[in-house]
């Protein structure tokens, strides 16, 4: 899409001239392909990455324009947040900002909440969702001055409770209330905020065998030996293994959701939810209409069905006894 075509997205050309956007978590999937579609569009771009000497920071470098501008930031630092706040404002304080797109995301651990370390329900909460509410509550004050927007990428797993997603799920559960919040707060400033639920995509380490099982390994290593007995190694085997067998119907366009992401920077009357991604219609019509049940038996096909734990087993029970 290039430049002139931004009025048929409901916006007049005139306005768009010198649009300063900002763009957090970069360093690949989502955050990396809208950066360079937008800095192509010929907007300044303010492009934020975990590590600036990492191959999608250098993508970055040498597929983009000079309008685009590299920052490192770890939202897990609030010092790192503050120097690229700092860093926007000092830039934009005479035009303002036109957009922020909070696309940083985490997670480790494919696991049951009881499993998952509460180290890992820390950290989600702290790069999903303080990380992204701390950048916005800091450009709040530029997007106000332009009546800009606010793109927020979460997931249906904030809506829905995929089994074995506990920690990722309840971090992009507390973000997509808070920009819903925010939606509904900033209306009266005429900032516009869209949230952005993609299917399941191919991004980063997602689709990484090598880099799950190494996280399975970490994971039953640091259980604790009652818990392990309980349910069993083989059990965090198996979830590891469907999950491994999941990242195949992983798509590898990311149009959709790169297209998603524009729409509601640059459209007139941008949607307060998106939905790219295939079969999501039929998921959201599931959780919204039909019995729990029904719902949870969908997931478990659709995404992780879990073997009993060890001590439900039969057989667990029959060497009991015999003990």
């Amino acid at each position: 899409m290039g430049r002139q075509s931004l009025g048929s997205l409901g916006m007049e050309t005139g306005c768009t001239a010198g649009l300063l956007l900002a763009l957090a978590g970069c360093d690949s999937g989502f955050g990396q392909a809208t950066a360079r579609h937008l800095d192509a569009m010929g907007f300044q771009v303010f492009a934020s990455v975990l590590d600036p000497q990492g191959p999608g920071a250098q993508e970055l470098c040498r597929s983009c324009s000079s309008r685009l501008t590299l920052l490192q930031m770890d939202l897990t630092k609030p010092e790192d947040i503050q120097r690229v706040l700092q860093h926007i404002q000092t830039h934009t304080n005479s035009t303002g900002l036109w957009g922020l797109v909070n696309n940083a995301g985490f997670n480790d651990t494919i696991a049951d909440a009881e499993l998952s370390p509460l180290g890992k329900f820390r950290t989600c909460m702290e790069v999903n969702f303080f990380g992204s509410l701390e950048l916005t509550k800091g450009l709040l004050p530029l997007l106000r001055s332009t009546g800009g927007r606010i793109v927020t990428v979460s997931s249906p797993a904030g809506d829905m409770p995929f089994p074995c997603l506990a920690a990722y799920g309840a971090s992009k559960a507390a973000l997509s209330l808070l920009m819903d919040t925010f939606r509904s707060e900033l209306q009266p400033w005429g900032v516009k905020v869209s949230l952005v639920l993609p299917g399941y995509y191919k991004t980063g380490t997602t689709c990484d065998p090598a880099f799950w099982n190494l996280q399975k390994k970490q994971l039953v290593a640091s259980l604790p030996q009652e818990l392990l007995q309980a349910y069993g190694e083989d059990y965090v085997e198996e979830i590891n293994r469907q999950f491994i067998q999941f990242m195949k119907v992983a798509v590898e366009d990311l149009s959709a959701v790169v297209n998603s992401i524009t729409d509601g920077l640059l459209a007139a009357n941008p949607a307060v939810r998106y939905y790219p991604g295939q079969g999501l219609g039929l998921m959201y019509f599931i959780h919204r209409y039909l019995p729990y049940f029904v719902r949870d038996l969908f997931l478990k096909g659709f995404f992780i069905n879990p073997k009993l734990p060890r001590a439900l087993r039969q057989e667990h029970h029959d060497a009991t006894k015999k003990a």
